[in-house]
């Protein structure tokens, strides 16, 4: 999924977006980002993520820079988890934390709503990031990125390049965050 293009695209995208010259993609994991992808099935959500250029449908994020949207994993309904790309490398998948997180998609939370077998896959998820990388301190649903706006980790140029977010959902998170006390929401 990350072709060397894919990660020149990047690069391109984090200088636009923070003014920042780097040699590569690596990021230091700080904060994991619960994400639902709004699209009700695998292959569908695959497809959106997969092409390295966004689509010009999406032109309010367009103009933060042309590489799509990614996400480190993928959960199915089902549970099962996908590894779409490099745990330590710089995904787009929230703004201004992209570059301290990773990114956890689940199928769904359009017509279909977020299953126990995918809570259950997150909570496995979550388990095995934080042993891995003692780094990480925060969890957070996507809807919450911008109560990080004034946080150090929190990097975006442009003060106008906002959006709103419900994903995945409260209840969800709260489901989640039973398992990790230790680490914060903000």
């Amino acid at each position: 999924m990350f072709s060397e293009n894919r990660v020149e695209l990047t690069k391109q995208y984090i200088k636009k977006s923070y003014d920042l010259e780097v040699e590569n993609i690596e990021i230091i994991p700080k904060i994991i980002v619960i994400h639902h992808t709004g699209i009700d099935n695998l292959k569908d959500s695959f497809d959106k993520l997969n092409p390295e250029i966004l689509s010009k449908e999406r032109s309010y994020i367009l103009k933060a820079g042309n590489v799509n949207v990614s996400a480190h994993f993928l959960v199915d309904y089902d549970g099962t988890i996908y590894s779409l790309m490099n745990e330590t490398f710089m995904a787009r998948h929230v703004i201004g934390l992209n570059l301290s997180s990773i990114g956890i998609e689940n199928i769904g939370g359009n017509k279909k709503s977020l299953t126990n077998e995918q809570l259950e896959a997150n909570i496995k998820l979550v388990e095995y990031l934080k042993n891995k990388y003692k780094t990480i301190e925060y969890l957070i649903g996507h809807y919450e990125y911008r109560n990080f706006e004034n946080h150090p980790l929190f990097l975006e140029k442009d003060n106008n390049y906002r959006t709103v977010k419900q994903d995945p959902s409260e209840e969800f998170m709260e489901n989640l965050r039973k398992n990790f006390p230790s680490l914060k929401s903000f």
